[in-house]
C-alpha cells in the first residue's frame, strides 16, 4: 500500500514537473523565434533606408514618367557588401519588371510590397525572409526594393535551441523522478509510521479490551449457572467494569490530547501544595506495601532566586498536574519492590531551577526498585507498552500501560519535559520539568505569525 502510495506520488512530481518544463520550454522556444526573426526584419529594414538614402534619382521628360532611377549609379556599391552579409537586393520598375538584383538567378516571385517581413518557399531546403518596400517621389512610384535574407539565419539556432531544450527537458524530467521518489519516501514515511503506531494502538487496545470483557462474560454465566455464587461474580464483574472505565477513560484522554481538544486550564498552581495532595493520597497505597513515601522540598539559592510563597507557582491545570505526578508516584510504587530485607523508598523532590534564563520546576520521582533494561527506556512511553513480565510485581500489575503516556501527554501540554534515567537493581528517577510560565513562548509564537 505504502509502495503504490509512493510510486504515485513520485509519478505525480513528474508528470506536473514536466507539464511545466513543457510549458516553459514552449514559451523559451517561440520567444528565442520571434526575437530572431524581429532582427531579421530590423535589418532588413535599416537595409532598405540605407539603399533609399543612396538612390541615384534622374529627371526625365514628363512624356516618359518625370523620374528615374539610375540602378547603375545607385546599387554596384551596395552589391558586394550586402551579399557579404547574406543579404541579396532586388530593384524592379514601376511596372514590377526586374530591372537589378544581386541574385545569381532571380526569383520568380510576385511582388507583395509592405513593410512587413515573410517567408517565403523557394523549395524544402531554402526559406527567405523578405520585406518590399514601394519607393515614390511626390506621389510618384520610381520602383519596388525588394530585401531578402535566407532563413538558415533563423532555423539553424532555432533548432540547435529546440535540440537542446528536450535534451534538457529530458535530463530534468528524469532529476525530479529521481527526487520526486526520494521526496516522498521521505513524505510516506511519518504517515508509514503512524499508521504502524495506529495498528500497534488498536492490536494492543484491543487486546486490553478482550479480556476483560472474555471475564466478565464468564463469571455472568458462571452467576447465572451458580446462583449460589452470584454475589462473589458480581464483585469480580465490578472489578473488570471499573478496571474497563479506567482504560477507556484513558484510551479517550489520549485520544483527544492528540486531536488538541483536551487544553490545560491555565491558573495559578502552587506545585507544592498540589505535590503535597499527591503524595497524601498516594501514602495510604504505599503503607499497605511497605514502602516508605516521602516529599521534600529544595530550597532554592538565595544568590539566585529571591524567596516568596509563590516561588513554586505555576500556570498550568491542576487536576491535569495532579494526573501527571499521580502517574508517576504509582508508576514507581508498583516497581519498588525488593528482595525482603531491603528498605523500600520512593522519594518526590521539588525544585526550582533556571534554564535558558527561564525560571522551570523540576520534579523527581525517585525509586530504589529494579530499575528498567536500557533496550526499555526508548520505549516507556509508548502506549501500552510494559517492561518483561518475569520482572513485574504479580501484586501490583494491574495497570493498563498507559500511565506514562498519559503523563509524557500532559508534560509536552503544559510545554515542559520528561526524562528517565535508570540503573538495574538499583531504582529510577523520572524528572519532570515545567516552566513556570510560557506566556513568553507564546507571545513569541503570536509574534512569529504576524510576521509569517
Amino acid at each position: 500500500m505504502f509502495q503504490a502510495t509512493r510510486r504515485r506520488l513520485a509519478l505525480w512530481y513528474t508528470v506536473v514537473t514536466a507539464i511545466l518544463l513543457l510549458f516553459l520550454a514552449t514559451g523559451m522556444y517561440f520567444y528565442v523565434r520571434h526575437t530572431l526573426v524581429d532582427r531579421i526584419d530590423d535589418t532588413l529594414k535599416h537595409i532598405i533606408e540605407v539603399v533609399n538614402r543612396s538612390l541615384v534619382i534622374e529627371s526625365i521628360p514628363p512624356n516618359q514618367g518625370r523620374y528615374r532611377v539610375d540602378p547603375l549609379a545607385s546599387f554596384p556599391s551596395q552589391g558586394k557588401s550586402v551579399e557579404d552579409d547574406h543579404i541579396d537586393l532586388e530593384w524592379f520598375d514601376p511596372q514590377g519588371n526586374l530591372v537589378w538584383s544581386t541574385l545569381a538567378e532571380s526569383l520568380d516571385i510576385p511582388l507583395h510590397p509592405h513593410r512587413q517581413g515573410e517567408t517565403i518557399r523557394l523549395s524544402d531546403n531554402r526559406l527567405l525572409r523578405q520585406i518590399t518596400e514601394r519607393v515614390e517621389i511626390d506621389h510618384y512610384v520610381l520602383g519596388y526594393l525588394r530585401v531578402s535574407h535566407p532563413w538558415f539565419e533563423v532555423t539553424k539556432p532555432i533548432r540547435q535551441l529546440l535540440w537542446d531544450l528536450i535534451v534538457g527537458i529530458c535530463l530534468m524530467i528524469a532529476s525530479v523522478a529521481w527526487i520526486g521518489w526520494f521526496l516522498s519516501g521521505l513524505a510516506i514515511q511519518p504517515v508509514k509510521e503512524s499508521y504502524q503506531s495506529l495498528k500497534q494502538f488498536t492490536a494492543d487496545a484491543s487486546h486490553e479490551l478482550r479480556n476483560p470483557i472474555a471475564t466478565i462474560q464468564t463469571n455472568v454465566q458462571m452467576a447465572i449457572a451458580y446462583p449460589q455464587t452470584g454475589h462473589q461474580r458480581l464483585q469480580v464483574i465490578d472489578r473488570l467494569t471499573e478496571r474497563l472505565g479506567n482504560l477507556v477513560n484513558d484510551l479517550l484522554f489520549l485520544a483527544r490530547s492528540d486531536s488538541g481538544i483536551v487544553q490545560p486550564i491555565e491558573q495559578a498552581v502552587p506545585l507544592d501544595a498540589l505535590l503535597m495532595e499527591v503524595v497524601e493520597e498516594q501514602r495510604l497505597i504505599a503503607d499497605k506495601q511497605g514502602i516508605s513515601l516521602s516529599l521534600s522540598i529544595v530550597e532554592p539559592n538565595q544568590e539566585d532566586f529571591s524567596y516568596s510563597d509563590e516561588m513554586f507557582t505555576m500556570q498550568g491545570d491542576w487536576d491535569q498536574l495532579a494526573r501527571l505526578f499521580t502517574n508517576l508516584i504509582s508508576n514507581a510504587l508498583k516497581h519498588a519492590f525488593l528482595p525482603e530485607s531491603e528498605p523500600k523508598n520512593v522519594a518526590v523532590e521539588l525544585e526550582k531551577s533556571k534554564r535558558d534564563r527561564q525560571s522551570v520546576l523540576l520534579v523527581r520521582v525517585k525509586d530504589n526498585g529494579i530499575g528498567i533494561p536500557e533496550a526499555a527506556l526508548s520505549h516507556i512511553f509508548d502506549r501500552f507498552y510494559r517492561l518483561d513480565p518475569a520482572r513485574q510485581n504479580s501484586a501490583t500489575s494491574g495497570g493498563t500501560g498507559l500511565g506514562l503516556a498519559i503523563a509524557l501527554a500532559i508534560t509536552l501540554s503544559h510545554h515542559g519535559q520528561i526524562s528517565v534515567e535508570s540503573q538495574i537493581d538499583r531504582g529510577t528517577v523520572f524528572t519532570v520539568t515545567l516552566p513556570k510560565s510560557h506566556q513568553r513562548e507564546k507571545k513569541t509564537e503570536k509574534s512569529e505569525a504576524r510576521h509569517l
